[in-house]
């Protein structure tokens, strides 16, 4: 795996490596190949070591053994960011050290899979940061992001497509999934629209009047 090309900062999303669940090398390939920003969150650090990825930006609380001028001169050079708040989350951190530096996208991998409840509050953050930073957190089996009041994207037959309310959702109407809803309402915990899918070939429109609507596209 190795380092991640060179583009400019404005043309394609960082990429943040979190500490949930590994993915796919493959998947871990093709974002870093274009990815003009690398943040590890340092309790992901040892593992992203191991597969030889290079690292721009170093973050999180760094406990007492965490030795920091290892990484220094592995991944040189490295910016080393000690975010000691015990009020946010690392992953929090990193969305705000992005937001700082005026990058507007960001992908999110090992953010899911681990522990319940890491993985709810990361998915629910997308949410959080929703005027001021584009997040898409994916896996080997779900890329997942919120959605604007209006959608459309083109996808082959019988793709799942997961509607998920944060909260509770307003007038949403959809085109082309096999389960049609119109002008109806979504509320986490009492009815969400979980493993929909597309009827057939073609754009999937998906509108909704108010409230936050996560997309997760998915794969068994």
């Amino acid at each position: 795996m190795s380092s991640h090309h060179i583009v400019r900062d404005d043309q394609e999303p960082a990429l943040i490596i979190a500490n949930g669940a590994s993915c796919n090398p493959e998947l871990v390939g093709q974002l870093l190949e274009w990815s003009p920003l690398v943040v590890v969150l340092d309790s992901a650090m040892v593992r992203v070591m191991e597969m030889d990825i290079k690292v721009d930006v170093l973050l999180g609380d760094f406990d007492a053994d965490f030795d920091t001028d290892f990484y220094k001169e592995k991944q040189f050079p490295i910016e080393i960011i000690h975010t000691p708040d015990q009020e946010k989350t690392d992953l929090e951190k990193a969305f705000d050290y992005l937001i700082e530096r005026k990058i507007p996208a960001v992908n999110v991998i090992w953010a899911t899979g681990k522990r319940a409840d890491h993985t709810i509050t990361n998915l629910t953050n997308i949410v959080k940061y929703r005027n001021v930073l584009k997040i898409v957190i994916l896996d080997d089996h779900s890329k997942i992001f919120l959605l604007p009041n209006k959608f459309e994207k083109w996808y082959t037959k019988n793709s799942i497509i997961s509607l998920i309310p944060v909260g509770k959702v307003t007038g949403i109407t959809t085109q082309n999934l096999f389960y049609p809803l119109q002008n109806e309402a979504l509320t986490m915990g009492y009815r969400t629209g979980s493993s929909n899918h597309v009827a057939k070939d073609g754009m999937v429109t998906i509108q909704h009047s108010d409230g936050d609507l996560l997309l997760m596209e998915c794969v068994d």
